[in-house]
């Protein structure tokens, strides 16, 4: 009768510690605790933004709207507009490429 009672013990542990491991790992919808946006330079008027939900908006008409001045590079005069303007939306520097710029974003 006691090698029964230990044995049950031991099983209705390892379900307790099962139920418990999956419905943590329900809780978690997602691993994820950045998301990634990407401002890529194809010229002043065909620069565009890729958000993290995979759709692109024209940067164009915001770049647009700024006169750069006099004997400045028109790359990095822009791409910091771009910069600038992700960061009002919570955005953090994460790298770059000499034609792009990743941004990130906590999503938690």
């Amino acid at each position: 009768m006691k090698t029964f009672t230990n044995i049950l013990l031991v099983v209705l542990a390892l379900g307790a510690a099962d139920f418990f491991l999956r419905s943590r790992a329900a809780d978690t919808s997602s691993f994820q605790t950045f998301e990634y946006a990407t401002i890529r330079w194809s010229g002043r008027e065909n620069t565009h933004l890729i958000r993290p939900s995979g759709k692109v908006e024209p940067l164009g008409p915001l770049l647009m709207k700024a006169q750069r001045p006099d004997r400045t590079d028109e790359r990095s005069f822009y791409m910091n507009i771009a910069l600038n303007a992700l960061t009002k939306e919570g955005y953090e520097f994460a790298g770059m490429t000499s034609d792009e710029i990743v941004m990130k974003r906590s999503i938690r």
